[in-house]
């Protein structure tokens, strides 16, 4: 193993959008297709050679720990840590300050991607910053017409059911020890606030653009599409299988 191979994996959440089925199954232990997505993560970090990964888990967490075990079926390392209240995304990686490498990878634990883990890491180093967000373009179809208004209420343009593309945060961040200094570890504490307070502190935040599949699963017609993606392009999701199979 490299110093760098840590993950935090964020796979604490109640996931309530998605009930009745996180009712009994915790976010991370919902399939996409017939594989748990967060199996599907540890799968992808696997194949990009990160095998040291931190579980941070709260709700329902007996059934992840029973599910993962220490991850040596999966030829991972997992240990997990749970919050004794809820921390928000990046409050709980005071948990594991004492086992974080100088560089690592924090991201959640229900995402479907394509995303090279690994090239995003070393991405990150070579941008000598403390902190990386990892974005997707989004686009969003505005399905009414929309009026320009200006301050003195008068309409100075038009636009017939615009497009609004925007760079959405894919719940993947890079970053280095440093940026404890700037995480409380009293109260929760979310992405949003570290950035804002790099940001109000004249510190540099780096942007990883990601420009192939992301898929959240925090929504019942989001999962939808992440099952839709997964049935069609399993062996973009899921390399390692191919690898077994001896598919290229």
């Amino acid at each position: 193993m490299g110093h760098d191979d840590c993950v935090v994996i964020l796979a604490g959440g109640e996931g309530s959008r998605l009930k009745p089925y996180t009712n009994v199954l915790p976010k991370p232990l919902i399939p996409v297709g017939d594989v748990p997505i967060l199996e599907v993560v540890i799968q992808q970090l696997r194949h990009a050679g990160f095998t040291r990964l931190f579980l941070a888990v709260n709700y329902l967490d007996g059934l992840i720990r029973s599910y993962f075990r220490n991850g040596e079926d999966l030829g991972v390392s997992i240990a997990y840590s749970k919050e004794k209240r809820p921390l928000g995304t990046i409050g709980p990686l005071h948990l594991v300050a004492d086992s974080l490498p100088e560089s690592f990878l924090v991201m959640n634990g229900d995402i479907l991607t394509d995303l090279d883990y690994r090239t995003c890491l070393d991405a990150h180093k070579r941008s000598n910053t403390e902190l990386t967000l990892v974005t997707f373009e989004r686009r969003l179809d505005v399905g009414f017409g929309v009026a320009h208004v200006d301050e003195r209420n008068a309409v100075t343009g038009f636009q017939e059911k615009p497009a609004i593309s925007l760079s959405v945060v894919a719940g993947v961040y890079a970053m280095n020890r440093a940026v404890l200094a700037h995480v409380p570890g009293d109260r929760a504490f979310g992405i949003d606030d570290l950035v804002l307070t790099m940001l109000k502190a004249g510190l540099r935040v780096n942007n990883y653009g990601h420009r192939g599949e992301w898929y959240d699963i925090g929504r019942q017609p989001d999962l939808e599409r992440a099952n839709d993606a997964f049935a069609r392009r399993r062996h973009k999701f899921l390399r390692r299988e191919n690898e077994l199979a001896g598919v290229a």
